[in-house]
């Protein structure tokens, strides 16, 4: 493993890519203490959508009101989490919409359905897609655009 987290090989990341594309697997998740790389195949999402170059500041979705954009330990010890967590299954970079010139994947407000996109979570130069597990409205967005978060870290609140 070590040679997974310790610098990318891409031979390696070759084979996990073939190992998932023989098997037809729909994402396979490699773990190493607290560190974990998760390779998703093509059968149940289209490919990533082109994200700008982390050195450089993603352009930033329309600003969302003070009082939507808590932070999660702020929300929570004002008592004000109601509703079903969406945590981030990764460590990375969120990203709320799928590149700088398009509009967030959803807003406060916005009707959600198990299984649609809701955010993209960036880690080891991989976009993640991530996908809701609940049915609702979305409450809150606990983060920002282009915020580090971690993993199990509350992103948002559907109710």
């Amino acid at each position: 493993m070590s040679e997974i987290f310790g610098i990318v090989d891409t031979e390696i990341i070759e084979k996990l890519a073939d190992i998932i594309n023989r098997k037809e697997l729909s994402e396979l998740t490699i773990a190493d203490g607290d560190k974990t790389i998760t390779l998703k195949g093509r059968k149940c999402l289209p490919p990533p959508p082109q994200m700008p170059f982390m050195g450089v500041p993603a352009a930033q979705s329309a600003p969302v009101p003070a009082e939507e954009n808590l932070s999660a330990s702020e929300a929570e010890a004002a008592g004000e989490i109601s509703g079903k967590l969406v945590k981030s299954p990764i460590v990375g970079t969120f990203y709320a919409a799928p590149s700088p010139d398009k509009p967030p994947f959803v807003r406060v407000g916005d009707e959600v359905k198990k299984g649609d996109v809701i955010m993209i979570i960036e880690s080891m130069k991989l976009m993640n897609e991530i996908q809701s597990d609940y049915d609702g409205i979305v409450d809150r967005i606990l983060v920002s655009d282009g915020q580090a978060v971690e993993f199990d870290q509350p992103i948002m609140v559907i109710k």
